[in-house]
């Protein structure tokens, strides 16, 4: 089997390697989504507790 064979994967290359590739872009763009979102929860979670603190006061 020579590279060329590999990379054509019997006629499947177009279907394997998109597959591989937006994977990958999926892997790399659910971290960054997910660190955005934990910004806004932790945002309102802080908002929540000076509003509690200021209902005390």
């Amino acid at each position: 089997m020579s590279i060329g064979e590999f990379f054509d994967m019997g006629g499947y290359a177009l279907y394997v390697w998109s597959s591989f590739g937006v994977t990958a872009l999926l892997m790399v763009i659910e971290p960054v989504l997910l660190r955005g979102r934990r910004q806004a929860i932790k945002q309102r979670i802080a908002r929540i507790v000076r509003m509690n603190a200021e209902e005390k006061a």
